[in-house]
């Protein structure tokens, strides 16, 4: 990738009429008194950076568990997986991670599978970083068959500002890791529910980037990672 590729990042197609209003309104502003509409370009070229999409380099192997988006890593910990979805009530581990509003919101399919079976629950809009943000909040879960056989959930949260959780996924299909299957706009989570023997090789507090950060590894026989700020 050039330096000229880096710089001009395409823009998810969720994005273009925001953008496209922006650069109406400071044309407008312009119009009314040049300050507001330098602000006005300000503000477009900060919705333009909102909805970027670079591309990435996604690990193909069979058995890894790819992050589905961009942002801090809050927790791993044993949870009871999604409701509606038919994986039963016994704990899997979970790993949460939250996208701030300067993250990358597009999000990406975490392994090469076929979508089994899909849920969509209205609810509140607490901060996206709190616990109870996974079972009170809108959100949209998906269940996942992996081409290795395992069975995986990940669920779109929306969050404090984020008023809208777009997923592009249908029950049967067959997706790829590290492809993109849809966007939750200003600000959220995105939660991974684990089969049983895939260890985690994130630690909390890690940076994850959608699409390349391998979150766990069924292969692996690695016991729990340490870890230190440096």
């Amino acid at each position: 990738m050039s330096v000229f590729d880096s710089i001009l990042i395409p823009i998810h197609r969720e994005g273009h009429r925001f953008v496209a209003l922006f650069a109406l309104a400071s044309a407008l502003f312009f119009m009314l008194a040049e300050p507001l509409g330098w602000i006005g370009v300000v503000l477009t070229l900060g919705c333009a950076y909102f909805f970027r999409d670079p591309a990435r380099v996604s690990p193909q192997r069979e058995g890894l568990i790819i992050s589905p988006a961009d942002g801090l890593v809050l927790s791993i910990e044993r949870a009871l997986p999604p409701q509606g979805l038919g994986m039963g009530d016994d704990p899997r581990l979970r790993i949460c991670i939250f996208m701030s509003v300067l993250d990358v919101h597009v999000n990406r399919a975490p392994a090469t599978g076929t979508v089994t079976a899909l849920t969509y629950h209205s609810g509140a809009f607490f901060n996206a970083s709190l616990d109870k943000a996974s079972e009170q909040n809108e959100r949209q879960a998906v269940r996942m068959t992996t081409s290795g056989g395992k069975d995986i959930a990940f669920v779109q949260i929306a969050g404090l500002i984020a008023r809208r959780i777009v997923c592009h996924l249908a029950e049967g299909q067959t997706v790829k890791a590290g492809e993109r299957f849809g966007i939750i706009r200003f600000g959220s989570r995105l939660d991974v529910y684990l089969d049983e023997g895939m260890n985690p090789l994130v630690l909390a507090g890690q940076r994850a980037v959608a699409g390349e950060t391998v979150l766990a590894d069924q292969r692996s026989k690695e016991a729990p990672r340490k870890g230190e700020v440096q």
